[in-house]
């Protein structure tokens, strides 16, 4: 049984923007983060996705609105919006919760885009 600090696994990131998941849970893939600035703006069209602020405070712009996110919230973007995940603190942790068949940012690519390959650690646990 695997027992996992996600303060330490945290600071032991080195980049911004690069997911790392450390755990899983039936379909789901556990994830951690470090984020500065702004992703990209995308959807997936088949997966909720769950954030959950570790550290510092972050925004999810939608298309007609802004969600705010500080320490200890949780926020989740329903399956099919459009939105842009902004890092509002510098260097902002975060958990995600993902299907893990969730594309790091949807159908769009860019430079900062992340394969799931990328995301695997060791740390993962295979069910």
């Amino acid at each position: 049984m695997n027992v996992n600090n996600i303060y330490e696994l945290a600071e032991s990131l080195t980049e911004h923007w690069s997911p790392q998941v450390i755990d899983s849970v039936n379909d789901q893939y556990v994830k951690i983060a470090k984020i500065e600035g702004q992703l990209v703006w995308h959807t997936h069209q088949e997966e909720d996705e769950a954030f959950f602020i570790i550290k510092g405070e972050m925004n999810i712009e939608y298309e007609n609105h802004i969600v705010n996110l500080r320490e200890g919230d949780i926020h989740v973007v329903p399956k099919g919006t459009p939105h842009n995940p902004v890092a509002v603190t510098n260097s902002c942790w975060i958990m995600l919760i993902e299907s893990k068949s969730t594309s790091h940012t949807g159908e769009v690519q860019t430079k900062k885009t992340k394969s799931l390959q990328e995301q695997l650690s060791p740390r993962e646990v295979k069910r």
